[in-house]
Parts: structure tokens; sequence; C-alpha cells
């Protein structure tokens, strides 16, 4: 039976935005279902790009109250709060531009607003349309989670999606969860004026980061003022003089004015009856093979929904692997060797590859853990950021198997070593590079070089042939 388009995409996030652009350009019939009355989603909205322009609203204000480590006579009157959120906004509005209906619909793709679902395992629902397609793609994403914790809901709280419309600064600020998104706004509130409690259920913020990089980070915030409460649950939420206060799991009592949850994502799949599509679901999301294709081969899923690595980049790769497989055919797989990402509070975390004890379990003594620390990175000390390091776990044989910078630019510095290791090269080829003096960059041809360095400093044999060779050659007088 013949069906209306090639690929009907259920979501307008990074991965349906992706997939929509460039299943269009290869003049398939494509249609992008959005229940938002916008594309862009989370990240454009309620994520990377609002997080990102408030911290650099909040990093102004940090660096104007340490002017006077460099002679310079300022200080903060006063932190407009819708202001700063205003800067936000603006930026937001001018990404837009990019992610708009316009540009997609003048590209060739159907964009239609609305919430629908599958009735069968080949239609799909929605505004009272029974739209056909030869595949699918389900791109709807995820949202915030939300923590048992007794008497949150009454109490009132905040997450990613809703704190950026915020009319006052709170003056006491919790924030639930110490990954990447707690990280960055609790520093951000911070530095803006809040006082800011973090609760870690961990040892550390950052838990899925190298241990002794997070622990920089966690030491930068507070020496900022911020109170981190390890190995912490919050408990019970109670609401006390027009306060909030939380019961933590070891007794401790935290008054504030707002409650920022940022407690793990869940997929947005409840409204999508897929079910009736032949569709499995499990605990993460939307279950996918390699190629992305659901139990439902001619319906796939990609971002946020599927779980797994939940970064715009790796929702936007996804997409484009699934579009292909989709309106070609499916034998591209999706491949996760190297995902590079970072947390960009300051100093910014990055990573690629494996941690030096995921290393270590796989590799045993085959491993050389390579460290160079940025207080001796000329760059870094003129800018007054000496702070961090890069550490690289290679193979003996120079094979990248990870690389971890905390430091200035963290994010920019990582994807040299990404280079690398997506083209198989060794860490040599770090060493190698010249680099541009003075440069952040240095740090990753300086922690190449250790390599080099210990080799030789376990290899006395070497060592003592070489000496015996400029003795000789001292001998000849020439």
């Amino acid at each position: 039976m013949a069906v209306e388009y090639d690929l009907v995409i259920i979501g307008g996030g990074s991965a349906g935005l992706v997939a929509a652009s460039a299943g269009a350009q290869l003049n398939a019939k494509v249609a992008l279902v959005e229940k938002e009355p916008r594309l862009g989603g989370d990240c454009l909205h309620y994520g990377c790009v609002p997080s990102k322009s408030l911290i650099h609203a909040a990093r102004v204000a940090h660096e104007v109250r340490h002017a006077a480590t460099y002679g310079i006579d300022a200080s903060i009157h006063d932190i407009h709060i819708r202001e700063a959120l205003g800067h936000v906004h603006r930026v937001i509005d001018t990404i837009q531009v990019h992610d708009s209906t316009e540009r997609f619909e003048a590209l060739g793709v159907e964009v239609i607003y609305g919430e629908g679902q599958f009735s069968d395992r080949q239609t799909f629902e929605v505004n009272g349309r029974q739209l056909k397609a030869r595949t699918y793609l389900i791109a709807t994403g995820g949202r915030p989670g939300l923590p048992p914790i007794t008497g949150l809901k009454e109490a009132g709280y905040l997450t990613n999606v809703n704190v950026f419309s915020i009319e006052q600064r709170p003056s006491a600020l919790a924030v639930i969860g110490a990954g990447p998104i707690g990280c960055e706004l609790g520093q951000a509130f911070a530095r803006l004026g809040s006082q800011v409690t973090m609760i870690a259920s961990r040892d550390h913020i950052l838990p899925k980061e190298e241990p002794e990089a997070a622990r920089v980070v966690q030491a930068q915030m507070e020496s900022e003022g911020i109170q981190v409460l390890t190995e912490t649950r919050a408990k019970e939420v109670l609401v006390e003089n027009g306060q909030k206060v939380i019961v933590t799991d070891r007794g401790d009592r935290i008054t504030v004015d707002e409650i920022l949850v940022a407690a793990g994502r869940v997929p947005n799949v409840e409204s999508l009856n897929l079910t009736a599509a032949g569709v499995e679901v499990g605990k993460s999301g939307v279950l996918v093979n390699a190629k992305l294709q659901t139990s439902n081969p001619k319906i796939y899923a990609a971002g946020d929904v599927i779980g797994g690595y939940q970064f715009t980049h790796v929702a936007g790769y996804e997409g484009a692997v699934a579009m292909q497989n989709a309106l070609v055919l499916p034998t591209k797989k999706a491949n996760y060797r190297v995902i590079p990402w970072a947390t960009f509070t300051q100093p910014e975390l990055a990573r690629v590859g494996f941690t030096e004890e995921q290393a270590r379990k796989r590799y045993g003594d085959d491993l050389m853990v390579l460290r160079h620390d940025f207080d001796h990175v000329d760059r870094a000390l003129a800018e007054g950021a000496g702070i961090g390091f890069a550490k690289f776990i290679t193979r003996k044989n120079g094979e990248i198997l990870g690389a971890h910078i905390v430091g200035p630019a963290a994010g920019e510095l990582i994807h040299e070593v990404v280079l690398a290791m997506s083209y198989k090269l060794k860490v040599g080829a770090l060493k190698s590079i010249i680099h541009v003096y003075p440069t952040l960059a240095e740090i990753n041809s300086k922690t190449a070089l250790q390599l080099t360095k210990q080799s030789y400093a376990e290899n006395t044999r070497l060592q003592n042939l070489l000496r015996r060779f400029f003795d000789f050659r001292r001998s000849l007088g020439r």
C-alpha cells in the first residue's frame, strides 16, 4: 500500500531536527511533529543554551568581584536577576531563528504542531490526521526526574524547565543532585548572589567523572562559598514560616527560599501509545539495537528518549544515523567509541573515553597514566587560571584510552584528543604537533610528552647505553 511520507519524525529537538533537515535535503518527503508550539527542544529552551548564557553572566559577576587581583578597582552594587535572564532569553531568541518553522518548511519539511500517538504499527495520529510513512523516528527527548522526597511536590520546586523564568533571585537555594546540571546552575546562582547548598548522594560531585578531576571542581565551588553535602539524601521537605526546609537522611535541616531539582531525567514516552506500535520500552527509555531500530524495525528512536549518553551532540549524531538507516538501508551502526562531553563549571571539566579505573579493569598493567598540571602552562598562569590538570590514560604502546581535562577552556581543549582517538592516532601525535606559545592547548602536548618521559625513566638499559655513547663521544673530543 502506498504511503504519504518517507519519514515521520516525532519530536523537534536536536535528534529530530538533524534528521528532518538532512532527510529533506536528500529529497525525501519528511513530516516533523512537535507537541510544543516551537522547535528546538530542551537544549535550546531549557538546557544547553540558557544554562551557558546564565553561566556567562555569572562568570562576569565573579570576575568583577575579583578584579582587584589584577589591580582593577571594581565592585558590584547589585545583581538584577531579571536582566540577567533577559540576556538568556535574547540568546534563545537569536538561535531560535535557525530552528524556526519557516526554515524547515523552506527545506521541504512539513512541520506539524500537536500531541499525537500511534494507533497501530504503521500509523501516527495527530490533530485528527492519520500519518502513514515508510519509517518513523521517535525523538521526543526526556524531562527532569522527580526523586521520591516526601513533601517536595507540595512545597514546590524548580527544574531546568522553569528556573530560567523566575522573577526573583533566591537568597538561599538548595540543589538536589550534583551532576552536570546541578553543578553548573548551582555555581551560577552562587556567583549571582544566592547562598547555595548542594546535596550529593555520592562521596563527591559529578560521580561519572574521573574522581580527582571532579574534586578539583568541588574544591573551587566550596572556595566560592557553596556548601556541598556529600553522601547525603534529601528525605523530606517542610514549609515553615514561608520558607522551605529540607530534612536529610543525616539529620540536617536546610532552610531555603527555593529548591532546584537536578536528579536525573526520564524519557518522554507515556503519551505515544507505543504498545500499539509494537515498540518496547525499558527503564531508561525506548529499547533500540545498534542501528537505532526499535522492536518494530520500521520505527527508529534517537536522543534522550533512548537513555544512554544524554547530550545534545550525541542526540544529533544519533538522529543522523537513524535518518540514514530509515531512508536508505539499515546498515549504519551507532558508534560510541569516542564520545566527548564537558561540564561548564569553572573550572570546566571535559572527558572522552575511559576513566583510569575503567581502563585498569580492561587492560590491567598495560597502562600508562600521563598528567600535566595547568600551573605549569604559561598561558594559564598569565590568565590567573592555573588550577586543574590534564590526565591521559594510554596503553604502553601509546594508544589513547581516555582523557580528562579539568581547567580553563577544557571543553575546547578536549577536541584535539577526540580527533586523535577518532582516527586512532597514538598519543605521540599530540606531542609531535607544534603548538602556538603561549596557549592553553600546550597542555595537550605537555601531557602527551609524559609517555616519553615515563618510558625513558623506566628503561635503565637505554639510559646506560646513552650514557656510554656520550662518554665515548666526549672522549674523542668531537
